[in-house]
């Protein structure tokens, strides 16, 4: 299974409600969306990347830098059903969800996610997680992960899990806990089915489209690394990101010699 043939396809709308136009905000001279797609080619594992919008300004723009692009419904109800009307198109084995907002992810990342698909036939979905910061348990914009003993994910929170009763609770792992990161691979037949998928009730209750996936009875691989990536949802995200970028950019020139 060394010969997958794995595409990266990255939803991006206009629309958004905490941040309208957010794929063709400029970072470091280039829109966003360019940096997302460009990271995504770099992955060893992907052999092409496609922007999947509804959108004819991040259609053009995409073009305009020569990435690929294509129009989808603006029916859409999530990501993952623009990403499988891109998927049903195209001829690919595996199909990797990309964030839009992921301006930093890491190519590695993508490559992580694949690889899983390579030892295991039966496996129709795989994600990501890293070890979780102190202060960010609490934290309900902070999405955490709970696996079995093969690293598959038993349940999906914004709440703390898991909930540690006694404050002086050690064990091997200490206090430890996973924080999800949005990045998805796929079986391209399996994705057909799972836009089918009526939304769940512990779906709405949390806001998170994978629990769809739990409820039906999908089981979902969850691969820990170390890859830190910073989505951007507001405007003061976007001020982060500019500003990595511009202290990376400092620290990487080389000095004057005098």
């Amino acid at each position: 299974m060394n010969s997958l043939k794995c595409v990266a396809i990255i939803p991006a709308r206009f629309e958004s409600t905490r941040f309208p136009g957010k794929p063709l905000v400029k970072i470091a001279s280039k829109a966003m969306i360019q940096h997302v797609y460009e990271r995504s080619q770099q992955a060893r594992s992907i052999a092409e990347a496609i922007v999947a919008t509804d959108d004819l300004r991040i259609l053009q723009a995409v073009q305009e830098f020569g990435g690929q692009a294509r129009m989808t419904s603006s029916l859409h109800r999530s990501g993952t059903d623009r990403v499988a009307e891109v998927a049903a198109q195209i001829d690919a084995e595996i199909i990797v969800n990309v964030q839009g907002d992921e301006p930093l992810i890491e190519p590695a990342a993508l490559d992580a996610v694949v690889e899983p698909f390579r030892s295991d036939s039966a496996l129709m979905i795989s994600t990501l997680s890293v070890d979780g910061a102190p202060g960010e348990l609490e934290n309900p914009n902070v999405v955490k992960v709970v696996v079995d003993r093969n690293g598959f994910a038993l349940y999906f929170s914004r709440s703390p899990i898991p909930f540690f009763r006694d404050p002086a609770f050690t064990s091997e792992r200490g206090r430890r806990f996973w924080k999800h990161v949005g990045l998805y691979a796929y079986r391209r037949t399996f994705l057909a089915r799972l836009a089918t998928l009526e939304e769940s009730y512990l779906e709405r209750a949390e806001a998170l489209e994978q629990l769809r996936f739990l409820e039906n009875g999908y089981r979902i691989k969850v691969i820990n690394t170390s890859y830190q990536s910073l989505a951007v949802d507001t405007p003061e995200d976007l001020e982060r990101v500019n500003a990595y970028i511009q202290e990376k950019d400092r620290t990487c020139q080389p000095s004057s010699s005098l």
